[in-house]
């Protein structure tokens, strides 16, 4: 797994129950995955240059543990399932002080033409970094 997030948990990010808002781990995991992306080779001077992009077309989160006002937070990443045209991965996400799993997120994602509005096949170097990076490659 690789490190895609690192961040501070800050009191407006609380709800009236006392833990972060649902829309805060969402907000994090997608931080995350732009960090995951771009380590595939899917910046945002790839996005800005080629006309390509990235959507999500699944995402999955459990909630393990609560997550309070100043936790620390790490969230790691990996590849699941690399695709022509997709990449489904998992994101999880450490109380950075005890190390314990407070979240998780798994997506898919679909390669994007921008001009077209159709997914499009991942450039070869892109793509095998992914079959390269691919979780089962390290088991």
């Amino acid at each position: 797994m690789i490190e895609t997030y690192r961040g501070v948990v800050y009191p407006n990010q609380i709800d009236h129950i006392g833990h972060m808002n649902v829309q805060w781990y969402v907000a994090k995991f997608d931080e995350a995955t732009w960090h995951f992306l771009s380590n595939l080779g899917i910046t945002s001077t790839y996005i800005r240059e080629n006309n390509k992009g990235m959507v999500a077309v699944e995402q999955k989160i459990r909630y393990k543990e609560e997550v309070l006002s100043g936790d620390l937070l790490v969230i790691k990443s990996r590849i699941l399932k690399m695709e022509e045209k997709s990449v489904h991965f998992f994101h999880v996400m450490f109380n950075v002080e005890n190390d314990r799993e407070l979240a998780t997120c798994e997506l898919v994602g679909v390669h994007l033409d921008r001009k077209t509005r159709k997914s499009c096949p991942f450039p070869n170097k892109i793509y095998e970094k992914g079959k390269l990076l691919r979780s089962d490659n390290f088991m």
